[in-house]
Formats: C-alpha cells, structure tokens, sequence
C-alpha cells in the first residue's frame, strides 16, 4: 500500500488573512450557513462559543437553505444592516 500526501506546491507566497471586525458587547455577529446538511448545526456550535468569548455579542442565524441557490437579496440587506461581522459556513 502506498500513501500520498495530498497537500500540493505552493504556486505563489502566502498572502496572510488581515480582515477583521473590532467587535464589541452590544453588537450582532450573523451566521449564514448555506443550506448543506451540517451547516445549521455547526453554525449553532459557532455562535455558541463566540458568545462564551465575547460577552455581550447577539448571534443571529441565517439558512439559505438549498446550497445551489444565491444568497437572496433579502438576507442580504438584512445582515448587512443588522450585523458588524458575518461568518458563512458550509456543511457535509
């Protein structure tokens, strides 16, 4: 039997992630899970442990709920206007 390590060659440097939201007791941090079975679910475990590290941060979740789907223009807009920061994950 032989095994293959999956990891490939870089193909250029590492560009370090730098995006980030100062996020304060008060503010509202949404959930956007893609609608993948699991996405619910680990976007719940998420909001739970932001809330145990930041006091005071509201979680709201959304569930686009078909994977193949666009994010509506709807959650859009509310996200955008009732949160400081957005998480958006999948499941599987």
């Amino acid at each position: 039997m032989k095994f293959y390590d999956p990891r490939g060659e870089r193909s250029g440097p590492t560009v370090p992630y730098e995006l980030s939201a100062h996020l304060a007791p008060g503010q509202q941090i949404g959930l956007f899970a893609n609608g993948f079975p699991g996405s619910v679910e680990f976007l719940q475990l998420i909001g739970e442990a932001v809330e145990r590290v930041i006091p005071g941060i509201t979680v709201k979740l959304w569930n686009k709920g078909n994977a193949s789907a666009l994010a509506s223009a709807e959650d859009l807009a509310e996200i955008s206007d009732t949160c400081s920061a957005v998480i958006a994950a999948y499941g599987h």
